[in-house]
């Protein structure tokens, strides 16, 4: 029995050397298999931030596959005859209708809608909290630049492919989220109306927008962000992460566990639990109950109208926007629509291209493959809390009806407010982060130093009580003082050495200038706390030949 066993193992094993054997004569998997499988990673708890956002976009898509055999993206008029009884004989549009019949009819299908919706959100959420930590910890430098603006593109895109997908039902929430883009298109001076002409098919609301929409989310948008997902994750995997400071960590090296099996068994349990987790919060939490507000009608605005929170930040800058308008011409230029309509694009610009003028200020140009600790990069950290905080007073402004009815407060009073604090919130947040920052230098270079606190009193001699403190390890020293420290970039000479000469000249000294003024703001006096140095650590010994 035991020699037949052994040749039937062995034909099994032959079997699948050859077919191994086949795909490495064409693909190379043996020469992949070594360079790769056993590749080291670096690891903490903060990348599985971009993890999350990897199985919820899997989820979205996989959820969104299944709605899709169900859902009919037409305006076309009919008259409801479904299982929700308080609809019976209402007219609506098919697209309206079938997603009745997913939410009520179809086995399993209010249950998938959600999921799908509370994922799209999970993926959003994460993008920005994920971007916040490689923002945060400089993890954007080079080589990384590109990958931060793939990541800010997959951002934008996940932001309009969600638009685009709860817009898709035609439900009257939905539907005046529409009319809102309808709005913004026709404030486009010349081509606005042609714009607007093109996405409806006519006259708001047209008859072809849900059928638009739907192409837009489930094949161009969606395209668009698997080819970003999948190069993403490619720099990822031939850069890998960065890795915070420590003992035997450098720029040159990687500590950490092996792709294969390490990660491998990771991923795997981690993609469940994401899954469970959104599962349960689509079970036991509604999100657009779109039954509850019927249709969508033009002479009609839903209570509580807002978008998701990733849209807030558009919508409340429109909402805050003083009515400007100018005439020119016997044309109309809507300045309170406008104006915020280039404003969004260019703060999302400027988000991307941050590695680029930041490098410039600090006219690094080498690799960095080790993470900073927010507090060492102190006006990063405070331009970082700046944009949030404008972010958030504007989701305060695109929800200013809903605070104002559930906290009994008055719209002109919040609309005021998001104005005010869209110039001071980020200025208050800049100055309170880098002060926080600087004091959690200062108070890492006493550490250092001078050692832990340790909560013991000692009394001496003539009476004094004291504190004694405990001396950091050589490796808790290093962790505390890896970091690097830029030096304000000096102002260089023009070409002709006294400032005249040709306008280039005259060009080149002024981009000089403001890149001295800029590094001497983030780096000069007051902009980091010098790190201790050897020295400094001798001579509070009192050794100078101390180790």
């Amino acid at each position: 029995m035991s020699t037949v066993a052994g040749t039937s193992r062995a034909k099994k094993s032959s079997s699948g050397e050859r077919v191994a054997d086949w795909l490495d004569g064409r693909l190379g998997i043996y020469g992949m298999a070594k360079a790769n499988m056993r590749k080291i990673f670096p690891d903490h708890w903060s990348f599985m931030l971009g993890e999350i956002c990897l199985y919820s976009f899997i989820i979205v898509i996989l959820t969104g596959v299944y709605l899709t055999l169900f859902f009919h993206p037409s305006m076309n008029e009919v008259e409801y005859h479904g299982s929700y009884v308080p609809l019976q004989g209402v007219r609506m549009s098919e697209a309206y209708a079938s997603t009745l019949d997913i939410s009520f009819d179809v086995r399993g299908g209010l249950l998938v809608r959600q999921i799908h919706h509370w994922a799209a959100l999970v993926f959003l959420a994460g993008m920005l909290v994920h971007m916040m930590r490689v923002f945060f910890t400089g993890a954007f430098r080079k080589p990384r630049e590109i990958n931060w603006v793939f990541g800010s593109l997959l951002f934008v895109t996940g932001m309009f492919t969600g638009f685009t997908g709860y817009s898709l039902p035609d439900d009257l929430l939905s539907g005046t989220g529409v009319r809102f883009l309808e709005g913004a298109l026709l404030s486009v001076p010349v081509v606005g109306t042609y714009l607007s002409m093109f996405l409806f098919g006519g006259e708001f609301p047209g008859g072809d927008f849900v059928a638009r929409f739907y192409s837009f989310h489930i094949l161009l948008l969606p395209g668009i962000m698997i080819v970003l997902v999948l190069t993403h994750v490619v720099y990822v995997f031939y850069h890998k992460h960065t890795q915070f400071a420590g003992p035997g960590r450098n720029n040159n090296n990687v500590v950490g566990a092996p792709f294969v099996p390490v990660y491998v068994a990771k991923a795997g349990g981690f993609f469940f639990l994401v899954f469970g987790v959104i599962a349960l919060i689509a079970a036991i939490a509604s999100i657009n109950p779109i039954w509850a507000l019927g249709p969508y009608r033009p002479d009609q605005v839903s209570t509580g109208a807002q978008p998701d929170w990733y849209m807030g930040f558009a919508e409340g800058l429109i909402r805050v926007m003083p009515g400007w308008e100018i005439n020119l011409w016997g044309h109309t230029l809507a300045l309170g629509v406008f104006i915020p309509l280039v404003i969004f694009p260019l703060v999302l610009a400027a988000i991307a291209v941050y590695p680029f003028i930041e490098s410039w200020v600090t006219g690094d140009k080498r690799e960095h493959h080790l993470a900073d600790r927010p507090r060492n990069a102190p006006t990063r950290t405070a331009f970082g809390v700046a944009w949030l905080t404008v972010y958030f007073v504007l989701l305060i402004g695109g929800g200013n009806d809903l605070w104002a009815t559930h906290f009994h407060l008055s719209i002109n009073s919040i609309t005021w407010f998001v104005r005010i604090f869209f110039f001071a919130g980020p200025v208050i947040a800049f100055i309170v982060t880098k002060r926080i920052c600087l004091g959690l230098q200062r108070r890492d270079r006493d550490k250092v130093l001078h050692g832990r606190e340790s909560g013991i009193i000692k009394r001496l001699p003539h009476g004094e009580f004291v504190e004694v403190h405990e001396p950091l390890s050589p490796e808790q020293r290093y962790t505390l003082t890896a970091h690097e420290q830029y030096q304000p970039v000096p102002l260089e000479p023009s070409a002709d050495g006294n400032g005249n000469g040709d306008e280039e000249v005259h060009d080149a000294s002024h981009s000089a200038r403001i890149r001295a003024r800029l590094s001497r703001a983030m780096y000069g006096a007051g902009g980091q706390v010098a790190k201790p140095t050897a020295d400094d650590l001798h001579a509070i010994e009192g050794d100078p030949n101390s180790p």
